[in-house]
Parts: structure tokens; sequence; C-alpha cells
């Protein structure tokens, strides 16, 4: 309303406003003080449900478990969230049938234009006009590897919003289901998801958050100007910041698994794939960095000294430090 009101070219209002200020979900962290009763654990999987917008955060009882306020506030029938996705599309356009499909093939794992083209059976041509709207309006963001400068074609289209993302991937399609009152059917399914749905997504972006907090807090030894992942054909890393002034990276490996991390997972990361992503041209000083939901094995932190008293390389880089 505000953007049809006062900021667009044909508002009558157009070129008065003073000031704008784009109002952002809370963060994470803000859940440890709405939520205590949860742990750490929860609030993870609270907020790759719900994400940070205080309506949503209202109904959520937390007095009772997460799977009780999936199943109480999500999979029932009449429920108003149930309707949140299209109603929130409405605002911004007339039709929002095609949108909703290829938000629904995002979340799916389709992140580039072929692949949403070929999951909606829509043009590519059409389908790059619809991202260019979701994009516009925030629905969607186009990300591209930290490493690559300047324009990318590499770049892969998310979902911004935690809970758009979770309705695409496990209610868009269960309606039916759960009109007819399967909703501990839907439930298992969902709970049996949940972790490979956490960890892909909401876990990653989390652990962002972390590198980019830390480093304004001067937690992290360097500052990174851009903060995201890196991939490339052959090699895909959950986290990456680098600085191209000082030639410093970041790269980051991150496991939600119910088992502890194991020393493979970490020696992979900087033995194998970290040569493969550094920037060919300077010289550069790399940090490393390991998230895990239930820690690391006694083999990892051996590693971890280890590398930490013998520092690893390659030709154009060296390891800074490893935690």
């Amino acid at each position: 309303m505000m953007k049809r009101e006062f900021l667009s070219y044909q508002a009558p209002l157009y070129g008065r406003a003073s000031s704008q200020i784009h109002l952002q979900p809370f963060y994470f962290g803000s859940t440890r003080t709405v939520f205590p009763n949860y742990s750490a654990v929860d609030r993870v999987a609270l907020y790759s449900i719900f994400g940070g917008v205080p309506t949503y955060w209202e109904r959520v009882d937390s007095s009772k478990s997460i799977s009780w306020n999936i199943k109480r506030q999500l999979l029932t029938s009449n429920n108003l969230l149930q309707s949140e996705p299209r109603l929130l599309l409405q605002d911004f356009i007339s039709d929002p049938h095609n949108y909703l499909s290829i938000l629904s093939a995002i979340a799916n794992g389709a992140h580039i234009t072929k692949e949403i083209s070929e999951s909606t059976g829509l043009p590519s041509g059409h389908v790059s006009k619809y991202l260019g709207v979701l994009t516009e309006t925030g629905f969607a963001e186009r990300r591209v590897p930290v490493t690559e400068p300047g324009p990318s074609r590499a770049g892969r289209y998310h979902i911004t919003d935690p809970y758009l993302r979770f309705f695409f991937r496990f209610l868009a399609d269960r309606q039916d289901q759960l009109a007819l009152g399967a909703q501990d059917i839907a439930l298992a399914e969902i709970t049996r998801h949940m972790i490979d749905f956490i960890g892909r997504y909401t876990w990653e972006e989390l652990c962002r958050e972390w590198v980019l907090r830390a480093s304004a807090f001067g937690e992290l030894p360097v500052m990174s100007d851009h903060i995201g992942s890196a991939w490339n054909s052959k090699v895909q890393i959950d986290v990456a910041g680098i600085n191209s002034m000082e030639k410093t990276l970041v790269l980051g490996e991150c496991k939600w698994t119910l088992s502890k991390t194991e020393r493979k997972v970490i020696a992979d990361l900087i033995e194998e794939r970290a040569a493969r992503i550094i920037p060919a041209r300077g010289k550069w000083r790399v940090y490393f960095l390991g998230f895990s939901r239930s820690g690391w094995t006694s083999g990892a932190l051996a590693y971890q000294r280890e590398i930490n008293q013998h520092p690893v390389q390659g030709e154009n880089w060296n390891r800074s430090d490893c935690v």
C-alpha cells in the first residue's frame, strides 16, 4: 500500500516522501527473548518455519512443542496462514497463479531459470519476467557466488521469507490431504524431512548472519565486504565471506545433523574444495569456520589442533586460522 500510494511513479503523492523505512523481520537472536522456553535447536526449527515476522510469532504457544504448533497453526484446513502466500502476492499482482507455481518450483529445488521453466512448464522468457517481479517485490532474490567479481551468470534464485519457503515446500501440495483431516500423516512427513530442510536453508543462512555479526563485533580477525556462499561447476561452499581489498576469505561448512560432525567434513573443505573456489588472481589469506548442530567428534577437534599448528596452504593462499 505504501509503495502504491507514495512511491509509485503514478501515485498522487509521488516525490513527496521525506524518508523511507524498510521494516525488516526480527533476526534470529530475538527468539531467545521471545521464546525462552525453547532450546536453541527448537528456536532454529521455529525460525525455519515462521521466520521473523511478529504476527506469525504471536500464533506460537511456547508452552507446547514445535510439532504441536505446526499441527495446530498450520495443518488445519481453515487457518489464515494457508492463504497467506496468495494474499501477499495479490498486493502486487492481479493473477498470482504462475507466480505461485514458480515459488513452488524454487522451494522444491529449482534455482536457475532453466530448472524453473522445466518444473513449471512455462517458457523461459516468461519465467525470467516473473522472476524479475518476484525479486523486485522481495519475495525472491538472486544470489551469486561471492568469489565472482561483477555480473555473474551463475546466479541462483531463492525464496527470501522462511514461512513462504516452508509453505511451498511442505503445505502447498497438501491442501486436499489437510481438507480430509489427515493432519497426523502430514505432520509425520514434515518431521521426517525437517532436518534436511533446516540444514539446506535456514541453518546456512543463520551461519552467514553469524559471520556478518561476528565480523562487526570483532569476534573474527577480518571484516568481509560480501558474505554469502560460493560455488562453481566443481564445488559448493556453504558460507563464504570476501574482502577483495585485503585479499582475505572466510570459508565455512555447515552441518545440521543429529550426530557429531566428523573430521572428513572439515578436512575436505580445507584440503580439497578451498583451492577450487579461491580466486586465481592475488595472494589470499583464508580463515576456515565450522558450524555443527551436534558438535564435533574428537577426531575433528584433533584435526583442528593439527592444522593450527601446521598450516595448510596452496599455490596462491595460506590458511590463517581454523575455528
